[in-house]
């Protein structure tokens, strides 16, 4: 099993308390210690507004970070979890990648969906599609960025996206990105996946993780495609101490740091993607956890340490006890 880290950009109340003068230092540091470390890839999420709640708390810009990890690391991979297709016009995000790939030295993933928070999509001018037309315009940007980055030139006449001859030069470092197809929908977006992706990314609870991974074998047989050279992965926050008492102090404690941003209500509903999910217990609970994932099929755990920028506990029992059991 291999390992991404995403590191703390804001988007989940994770930079409070840093100062904004100071949150790129804190990014920075977080990265090269993952680029020192264990660590397969590092990651961020594409997103303008906070979560649970819009809040103004700082929340970074994905694709920036990109070009600057692109400079300050050498090692680890760089991906995002993920950019939203409607957020920019498919061949300048190829463009975009392109170059953050050559910066990096052939180290970018593209992590791509079709967007979800409406909240976002509305204050920054986007419209809110429906899912349906969302998806239609994910599969044919992907379509445009892979001939853009396999060809050097894109042609495509699409119902949402049209380009003409459009140049990407330099291609990518390898003449190819990989392509992280994230998203779960079983008609459309699964099978966009089976189509096009070199990894997934969907439910990681294990009867979650193992229907997905049948849907998506179903698609992958009726295309055509090779089940097995798609790398399936998973996202887990996680939350780990030596013993389940420390765990839930340090739940309780993220739960009350939310709550000083958000309503309480929903910084109470927000600690439903913490408690009884894979990545929280103690090492030894988390690693029988993941484990039980690997059996069916779960390739790659991207890790979110909700107090990286903090605290260091989490991440040291995660390089040091949980990543070596299982890597």
């Amino acid at each position: 099993m291999r390992f991404g880290l995403f590191v703390p950009q804001g988007w989940r109340l994770d930079l409070t308390g840093v100062a904004p003068a100071d949150q790129w230092t804190t990014m920075s540091a977080l990265a090269s210690r993952a680029d020192a470390g264990p660590w397969d890839s590092i990651w961020v999420y594409d997103h303008f507004h906070t979560v649970p709640m819009p809040t103004d708390e700082a929340c970074h810009e994905a694709w920036t970070l990109m070009s600057a990890f692109a400079a300050t690391t050498s090692r680890v991979k760089l991906g995002q979890m993920c950019t939203a297709i409607s957020y920019r016009n498919p061949m300048y995000l190829a463009k975009v990648a392109a170059t953050c790939d050559l910066i990096s030295g052939g180290r970018v993933q593209m992590g791509i969906g079709a967007g979800w928070y409406e909240h976002e999509w509305r204050a920054y001018g986007y419209g809110f599609p429906s899912a349906g037309e969302r998806l239609v315009r994910l599969d044919e940007g992907v379509q445009i960025m892979r001939q853009a980055w396999t060809v050097g030139r894109a042609t495509f006449t699409g119902k949402h996206y049209t380009v003409d001859d459009a140049i990407c030069a330099p291609r990518p470092s390898a003449g190819d990105i990989p392509l992280w197809i994230a998203g779960g929908g079983e008609k459309k977006t699964l099978r966009i996946a089976a189509r096009y992706a070199d990894y997934t990314n969907f439910d990681g609870t294990p009867a979650g993780f193992a229907h997905k991974s049948a849907v998506l074998q179903q698609h992958c047989a009726e295309l055509g495609r090779d089940y097995a050279a798609i790398t399936r992965s998973s996202n887990y926050n996680v939350v780990i101490a030596p013993t389940e008492a420390e765990v839930e102090a340090k739940l309780a404690a993220l739960e009350e740091l939310t709550a000083k941003f958000v309503h309480p209500k929903a910084a109470e509903a927000s600690m439903a993607a913490y408690r009884g999910m894979p990545g929280v217990g103690t090492p030894e609970q988390v690693i029988e956890n993941l484990t039980g994932l690997a059996d069916l099929g779960m390739d790659y755990a991207i890790c979110y340490v909700p107090d990286a920028g903090r605290d260091t506990e989490t991440l040291d029992l995660l390089e040091q006890k949980v990543i070596p059991a299982l890597s």
